[in-house]
């Protein structure tokens, strides 16, 4: 085990000079801001939702919008923050050396190194086949590095199951039972039936649906006859890449499927933070958090959920 506590302090001292720095002085030292939750000051008004807590109804706005409306406030200088993360075998796949669990692994080290500098408390969920893994929330730098060392042990089973993320959401939900911010962070291929159990959860706690993905799932390479694979129920197809036709088809089916799933968490009320393996977590991280500082600006309160590439 100490290869693994050796490469987890590698991660998190690598997200400390890439990210957490950069984004220290974008904060100016203090992420609370960026985030609702359980607090004092008023942030927002939002339309109500059948799950939320009707002590936060705001019944003047309802009274003069005719619509039922509850307050959302910043959040306490003390935040619980959750990954929910999906490490199911898909997340093994990667066209360019980098792998889609690397980078899931490097942006969990990215944000729960940043979150733990404020004091804040941090848990993780673990799914493989199944949910696997529950780290309670706890606070301080040796307890991120832990809980990267505990999603870094983890293997793909030799013999995996098709991802089901509602099972995963399903054992989630009474298990963060506190407000909290919540990262799930997927390439989101699962059999279907999750999209209500993801609302119930993004009604509950500040989600924000961190989506992973290869420019190899995105738009097909032209590399002649090929053999691709399902990584998780082991199906195989012979496909001709040369075929223009096969091609657009392809990536036809990707677009309507990444404009599904947007559909999907924005309806939650979610907002959507996409990395890809080609592309640097920290740019990522940065634009994502740029996006929320000036959306707070210019409306003087946060908005609706938004997507950031």
């Amino acid at each position: 085990m100490s290869h693994l506590l050796s490469e987890a302090e590698a991660l998190l001292r690598r997200a400390e000079w890439t990210v957490i720095r950069r984004l220290d002085g974008l904060l100016a030292g203090d992420c609370r801001n960026l985030f609702y939750g359980p607090g004092v000051e008023l942030a927002a008004l939002r339309e109500y939702n059948v799950d939320d807590d009707t002590r936060h109804m705001d019944w003047n706005a309802t009274a003069r919008l005719q619509i039922p409306h509850v307050q959302q406030h910043i959040a306490e200088r003390v935040l619980t923050a959750w990954f929910l993360l999906d490490l199911s075998a898909s997340s093994e796949f990667g066209s360019r050396h980098v792998t889609k669990r690397t980078t899931a692994i490097q942006f969990v080290a990215a944000i729960a190194g940043l979150l733990a500098r404020g004091g804040n408390r941090i848990g993780a969920l673990i799914y493989g086949d199944s949910l696997e893994a529950v780290m309670p929330p706890r606070t301080g730098r040796a307890h991120v590095r832990f809980l990267l060392e505990q999603i870094l042990a983890r293997s793909v089973s030799p013999n995996p199951a098709p991802t089901n993320l509602r099972d995963f959401f399903r054992a989630a939900l009474p298990v963060l039972r506190r407000r909290s911010v919540v990262f799930v962070v997927s390439d989101f291929i699962s059999a279907t039936g999750w999209t209500d159990l993801f609302a119930r959860l993004a009604q509950r706690h500040e989600t924000v649906a961190v989506t992973l993905s290869d420019p190899a799932e995105i738009e097909l390479p032209e590399i002649g006859l090929a053999t691709v694979r399902d990584m998780e129920t082991g199906e195989s197809l012979f496909v001709d890449t040369r075929d223009e036709s096969f091609r657009a088809r392809f990536s036809a089916i990707v677009q309507r499927r990444k404009a599904e799933l947007h559909t999907s968490f924005r309806r939650a009320g979610a907002d959507i933070l996409e990395l890809s393996t080609a592309s640097d977590v920290s740019t990522s991280v940065l634009r994502f958090v740029d996006s929320r500082k000036r959306r707070s600006r210019i409306t003087g309160v946060r908005g609706r959920p938004q997507y950031v590439a």
